[in-house]
């Protein structure tokens, strides 16, 4: 059996998805190959189901706050069995919509694993398929080979269909899976320990706010260990063991591998068409992207360069118009905001206070630091962190980091306008809403330092 489109994507993902559905909008015959579930890391076994699980969380903190405020409340208890149904629902909801989707924008969806074959030839099980052009959007999957007995070990695909949740846990990472995880099940009452090579974790972040990120894990009663990654991982009578260079041998009955992930390249047949994966497994691309090979295209983490779901749509999108809909267009990747949803949330636009400075530019540094108004009500100690980093010469806003309670929500308005090349002047003239935490973003005053 043969059919051929004009449009053959392989995943089904956010960025799959959006890439299908708009090239079929533009009068593309399209069809979609998916080997599992419709929607994807994000929607199935990542930003959705774990931004559920931060709620989940945040509730420890407000039945602690709650007595500060007047409010008399029992003993709360977390029930983790209660949560997976409801997250197994909601996951079971959205991949109906989205199968939906597929179907009311006349996507074919393909169920099955895709083998490319040849040049515009693809098979999934005994079809054929055909296409004039090939879209690779398959995504990523959690490493599971980074350290000896590391793939015994659970991984956020695992953590989040948990039923039971451990009494204590080790979390190996440092990066936004392993900080956000490692905030939420403190909080629901597992004792965490986190090991990561580096001094500070969020490599990449700010070094101002991996500071406070770390000072923010150590306040929820999360032990760190920088400097520290196991050298293998035994298992034992139902534990756990991490073998640290100092010969130290801590068991936990649960061990987060949050070491990384690798694009989804293997077994796609890659090499029938010419492509080579890079080191780390992830398709190159142009600006428009394009692969090496004519007529095949990939988006989104399979690429591995800016690993977002909105990034992967809107580069499905930029595609499908390049594609069919006669207005070639490429994703600037140079402003992405992006957060990490611990508790309290990071979250940032543009570069780090050290890239400018490496990059020769000349900076004026703005930041507030405090404690907001419901924490000093009650004498809590959390703060909250902002940072802008301005241009000296024109003005220019290049940044904006913050660590605190609703980061993510303030630093998505602002991204708007650094997007459209805000100015401090234009930062200085905005009135304030008050009494609010993001006021502070259009009342700093005065640089603290001068950079360059």
């Amino acid at each position: 059996m043969s059919d051929t489109y004009d449009l053959l994507v392989i995943g089904a993902g956010s960025g799959g998805v959006a890439a299908s559905r708009r090239a079929a909008a533009h009068g593309a015959k399209v069809a979609v190959v998916e080997a599992s579930r419709v929607g994807g890391t994000c929607v199935i076994r990542g930003c959705v189901p774990k931004k559920l699980l931060m709620y989940a969380a945040q509730f420890r903190d407000a039945f602690h706050e709650a007595a500060g405020f007047g409010w008399s409340l029992g003993q709360p208890h977390f029930e983790m069995p209660r949560w997976a149904a409801a997250k197994a629902a909601e996951t079971d909801r959205l991949e109906q919509i989205y199968r939906q989707m597929l179907a009311g924008s006349k996507v074919e969806l393909v169920e099955g694993r895709a083998c490319i074959e040849g040049p515009g030839r693809v098979r999934v099980g005994d079809r054929l398929l055909q296409a004039r052009h090939l879209l690779i959007a398959s995504g990523a999957q959690p490493v599971r080979d980074s350290i000896p007995g590391i793939e015994g070990c659970a991984t956020s695909d695992e953590l989040l269909d948990l039923h039971v949740l451990p009494a204590s846990a080790a979390v190996i990472g440092s990066g936004f899976i392993a900080l956000e995880f490692a905030s939420l099940l403190q909080r629901l009452g597992v004792r965490v320990s986190l090991f990561y090579r580096a001094g500070l974790p969020l490599r990449g972040f700010d070094e101002d706010l991996r500071t406070r990120a770390a000072a923010a894990l150590q306040a929820a009663g999360i032990e760190l260990h920088p400097g520290c990654v196991p050298r293998a991982i035994q298992h034992a009578d139902g534990q756990r063991l991490l073998v640290l260079d100092d010969e130290r041998v801590p068991g936990f009955p649960f061990v987060l591998n949050a070491t990384g992930r690798r694009p989804n390249t293997a077994g796609l047949g890659l090499e029938t068409i010419g492509i080579t994966p890079d080191a780390r497994g992830a398709i190159p691309v142009d600006a428009q992207l394009r692969t090496s090979a004519a007529n095949v295209y990939a988006i989104g983490d399979v690429t591995h360069r800016v690993n977002l779901t909105p990034v992967a749509i809107a580069e499905g999108r930029a595609l499908a118009d390049s594609l069919f809909g006669g207005a070639p267009r490429s994703v600037d990747l140079s402003l992405v905001a992006s957060a990490v949803f611990m508790l309290p949330p990071v979250a940032t636009i543009g570069p780090t206070e050290a890239e400018l400075a490496a990059s020769g530019a000349k900076l004026a540094v703005f930041e507030a630091d405090f404690r907001p108004m419901k924490q000093a009500f009650i004498g809590g100690t959390e703060r909250c962190y902002m940072k802008l980093l301005v241009d000296a010469a024109g003005g220019r806003v290049r940044a904006a980091h913050m660590i605190g309670a609703d980061a993510p929500e303030i630093i998505q308005s602002l991204a708007v306008a650094i997007t459209a090349g805000a100015t401090k002047a234009q930062f200085d003239r905005t009135i304030a809403m008050h009494p609010t935490a993001a006021e502070e973003f259009v009342l700093m005053r005065e640089p603290v330092r001068r950079v360059g």
